[in-house]
């Protein structure tokens, strides 16, 4: 039997015009969830997460967040 392994994400969270947040995984294109609440937000991510992966049947795109920047310009 194959082993599952744990695998960790980021997830970048913001909140939109109309107050829905917004959950965003780089790592997996097309991957994102709105929820109106943060707490809903954690359990649909998983979710969202989890559909990627069948999706991409588990293979990564070879990147890896690094980070955010904010610049004032």
């Amino acid at each position: 039997m194959k082993k599952l392994t744990k695998r960790e994400f980021t997830v970048i969270v913001e909140r939109d015009e109309e107050d829905y947040y917004v959950a965003s995984v780089p790592e997996l294109r097309g991957c994102h969830t709105q929820p109106r609440s943060l707490d809903k937000l954690i359990t649909r991510v998983r979710k969202a997460i989890l559909l990627c992966l069948e999706v991409e049947h588990e293979s990564r795109r070879g990147s890896e967040f690094v980070g955010v920047q904010r610049i004032a310009v």
